[in-house]
């Protein structure tokens, strides 16, 4: 599985600018092969990892997984 590395910063100033969901990003990194992508900070210290799937598919059913658990989450705070 190929590591790839990303700059958390950049890469939700980048969503932003592009006015574009992580999800519209990942579909095009989609290329057969899994991914680790480790999201880090300036300092390089890892945040978070997430395996990116081998097809759109799977993708589609972590982003529903994703969307109801920060849903969730979100329900908890009211």
């Amino acid at each position: 599985m190929k590591n790839i590395q990303v700059n958390a910063t950049q890469f939700f100033e980048l969503l932003k600018d592009r006015d574009t969901s992580m999800w519209e990003i990942f579909a095009q990194m989609i290329d057969g092969e899994e991914k680790r992508i480790i999201f880090v900070d300036d300092d390089e210290v890892i945040l978070f990892n997430y395996i990116l799937p081998d097809n759109l598919e799977k993708l589609e059913e972590d982003r529903k997984k994703f969307a109801a658990e920060y849903q969730e989450k979100l329900s908890g705070l009211n």
